[in-house]
């Protein structure tokens, strides 16, 4: 089912559903389409799924780093009249995710993480490919799911051509630098919103010890897993996901 994309002022957005606000926030190389399959299943169940197209590619060099992108997510929910939401972020969207809580705490209601970056460098930078030639960034997408098969040839075009825009390369770095800059290790233990971490055993880019430190630093923390799965649960194994995140929204009466 095509979403429409709403545009109005600086945003650009999905939006689907009553109820509960979630709002999402995709990685540096993920498409809104990724998260087709949140999309689809929580609007039913009583929640309003948002997806604001991050101003990645868009914002000056100079304000391209994640604390800016965490502010837009604050303006964002400000601008749509939320009290207060639940985020969900993936790689990149995880990251924003958690400099945004810690930001905005009174905005958070509660976090989810997948796949996130915050805590281990080498997230950045390894997993975005410099440039490369065709099958070099078809070996670094597929290296993103535990199921190369995921790694369709429309993801691996839409790598290749980023890592082929200069605009695109440049401001990429930019992002891979504040980033790891941006270590959330210190900041982490004083974060008492509820956060939900969902992560692949099999991913690649942000390993499972990632997610096992920051379920150790987060206060109010739950740890799932799922088999079999890389980098992107919610597009590697969407019903897993959707179903592990709907009963931890119920159990913490979300």
């Amino acid at each position: 089912m095509a979403n429409q994309l709403h545009e109005e002022g600086k945003f650009k957005y999905i939006e689907r559903g009553e109820g509960t606000p979630v709002i999402v926030l995709h990685g540096l190389m993920g498409g809104l389409s990724n998260f087709d399959g949140v999309t689809s299943f929580f609007p039913e169940k009583g929640y309003k799924i948002l997806i604001p197209e991050l101003p990645i590619y868009t914002m000056s060099l100079l304000k391209t780093n994640v604390k800016n992108f965490a502010k837009y997510v604050a303006e964002f929910i400000d601008y749509k009249g939320f009290d207060q939401v639940i985020l969900l972020g993936n790689s990149l969207g995880g990251h924003i995710g958690l400099l945004c809580t810690k930001l905005y705490p009174e905005k958070v209601k509660a976090l989810v993480i997948t796949g996130s970056s915050g805590l281990y460098e080498s997230a950045m930078g390894e997993s975005y490919p410099k440039r490369g030639d065709y099958d070099y960034i078809q070996k670094k997408a597929e290296n993103v799911f535990y199921d190369p098969a995921v790694a369709t040839k429309e993801i691996v075009d839409e790598v290749y051509a980023s890592v082929n825009d200069r605009n695109k390369l440049i401001r990429t770095l930019a992002i891979a630098k504040s980033a790891i800059r941006h270590n959330m290790a210190k900041d982490l233990p004083k974060m008492k919103t509820p956060t939900c971490i969902i992560w692949g055993k099999n991913d690649n880019v942000t390993p499972p010890e990632v997610a096992t430190e920051f379920h150790e630093l987060l206060p109010d923390s739950d740890l799932y897993w799922i088999d079999k799965c890389g980098h992107a649960a919610m597009m590697e194994h969407p019903d897993e996901f959707n179903d592990l995140l709907y009963a931890w929204l119920q159990n913490r009466n979300f």
